[in-house]
């Protein structure tokens, strides 16, 4: 009995008759599926033939696309990633502020400002590419030329190539050298390395401090018109500018202190060297004013002033501050532009735009072997579905 079981069992313990037949099954069921695709094969070879004629007639209709190809090398912006704060904003007056992202290097920040509306819109208005894309709005033109633009990055290299896709292939390379020409005209005007970012600062607030320094100037004029009094001398007048002078390096300090906040943190040495400072000088200038100056005898306090002098006194004083001031963000001015000078950011072009003397678009064979396999699998999709739907009219009627 034992052996007659065993010699009825196959190797893994299966019955061979039912392998057999589940072999069996399958067989039946491939030579069913086979039979039903030579039954309809006259329906699947129009439905492929009609699918291929259809793709083949839209792959001709299509118009040609040209694509022209530039490649540069951006200049390092010589900062942190700290920096996107910084050139966030001036970005934004570009239209690219929301183009940023997180800028890992300086090729997102030169692909950020070729994606500007600037940009855009300068290239738009130059080939008039409304009438070009036959739309009435700059904006749905900016759409369609950011889609005709592709900007890739090099993760190794941060080489930037540029790729403009348009139906003629001269205004495709005119499109690509606008672009290489527009980003040389906007890095002229951004300030784009820390040493230039610092220049533009102070030259600002330089500006700033000139006109106050005028309108002090104006202010002591009409006190000494007023009053009659001539600039004091001796212990006041050196207390006056030493008190000056005081105030105008808490401001220097303070102006360079914001312009490093730009591209350190609080946590930099020099931050904290730079804070540590602004609160010794204040402290300082607390004891001139108050006359508390540690058993010194210059120092005379500014309630003690004769009071025919005090409002003269005070014009004077703000002249003397913003004249320090004005003197100190000068060098602070000349010291950056000399950096800026020393190591400005030259934008390199690897590749110029090429004439694209081949067509990238559409690619019809490929549209049209896609069609015809397409068209098949569709046609084998009906035949199941006929087959599927006959079976069951017939299990209905019966």
């Amino acid at each position: 009995m034992i052996e007659s079981h065993t010699g009825r069992q196959g190797l893994n313990g299966v019955s061979p008759d039912i392998s057999i037949g589940e072999q069996d099954e399958s067989a039946i069921d491939l030579i069913a599926l086979l039979n039903t695709f030579l039954e309809a094969r006259k329906t699947i070879g129009w439905i492929a033939a009609t699918v291929f004629v259809l793709v083949a007639a839209i792959a001709f209709l299509l118009p040609a696309q040209y694509t022209s190809v530039a490649a540069f090398i951006p200049p390092s912006t010589g900062g942190s990633s700290s920096m996107a704060s910084a050139l966030a904003g001036q970005l934004s007056l570009l239209g690219a502020g929301d183009l940023l992202g997180g800028i890992k290097n300086s090729g997102d920040l030169y692909a950020g400002i070729l994606r500007s509306r600037s940009i855009a819109d300068k290239l738009i208005h130059d080939e008039d590419l409304e009438k070009v894309y036959r739309v009435k709005r700059t904006s749905e033109a900016e759409k369609d030329l950011a889609a005709a633009t592709s900007i890739g990055i090099d993760a190794k290299s941060s080489i930037v190539t540029v790729s403009v896709t348009d139906h003629d292939p001269t205004r495709a390379q005119r499109l690509n050298n606008g672009y290489m020409k527009a980003l040389k005209e906007t890095q002229g005007r951004l300030a784009l390395t820390e040493a230039a970012q610092r220049a533009m600062f102070f030259g600002q607030q330089l500006a700033k401090e000139k006109d106050a320094l005028e309108d002090a100037e104006v202010a002591q004029k009409k006190v000494e018109e007023h009053s009659g009094l001539i600039a004091p001398t001796g212990q006041t007048e050196s207390q006056i500018r030493a008190i000056a002078d005081t105030r105008a390096q808490i401001a220097a300090r303070q102006v360079e202190l914001a312009a490093l906040r730009q591209s350190a943190t609080e946590q930099n040495p020099d931050v904290v060297r730079l804070k540590s400072e602004i609160a010794d000088l204040a402290g300082q200038l607390e004891h001139m004013q108050n006359g508390n100056s540690g058993g010194t005898s210059a120092a005379i306090p500014t309630s003690k002033v004769p009071e025919l002098q005090l409002e003269y006194v005070r014009a004077l004083r703000e002249v003397k501050y913003h004249e320090a001031l004005f003197e100190l963000l000068s060098r602070q001015l000349e010291a950056a532009q000399l950096d800026e000078n020393r190591d400005p950011p030259v934008l390199q072009i690897l590749d110029p735009a090429s004439y694209p003397d081949a067509k990238s678009s559409p690619k019809r064979v490929l549209m049209m072997l896609s069609g015809l396999l397409g068209g098949l699998l569709t046609g084998c999709f009906w035949a199941l579905l006929r087959q599927r739907l006959v079976a069951l009219r017939t299990s209905v009627r019966f």
